[in-house]
């Protein structure tokens, strides 16, 4: 377990400062990010927890599951529907996202895209998109 140590009167003078600034007063103080970043992932990984991410036209979400959630399950976590009619999840993670910059069909092309079944284990900032199909 991690301890997140925060001082609030030095996040307040931080965050009065220009961004760049504010990052080069964090590096001094061998900061990496700020207070609420370092508390947030704490948390998760106290609670076990991560996160996934659902990209469509319109929208980008962030997912929260417990670590090493099977992929059908994390689909659960979207829509009940979702997890029922499971037929797979096509996946790519983020770096590999900004690397072919932010289209799906692009990492598709660079081969960064891949389809994992129903016992995958979700990793930590992965984008994943659900295949299902629900009968009547």
């Amino acid at each position: 377990m991690s301890v997140v140590g925060v001082c609030a009167k030095l996040e307040a003078e931080i965050a009065q400062l220009e961004p760049a600034e504010a990052a080069a007063f964090r590096a001094d103080l061998g900061l990496h990010e700020p207070a609420l970043d370092r508390v947030i992932h704490a948390t998760y990984e106290l609670l076990g927890l991560i996160s996934f991410f659902t990209v469509g036209e319109d929208e980008v979400r962030a997912w929260s599951i417990p670590r090493a959630t099977r992929a059908q399950d994390a689909a659960g976590a979207i829509h009940s529907d979702i997890a029922r009619g499971f037929i797979r999840a096509e996946v790519v993670g983020y770096d590999d996202l900004l690397a072919a910059d932010g289209s799906m069909a692009t990492a598709r092309e660079r081969g960064r895209f891949r389809l994992e079944g129903k016992d995958y284990a979700v990793l930590d900032g992965e984008i994943c998109h659900f295949r299902f199909n629900v009968g009547k």
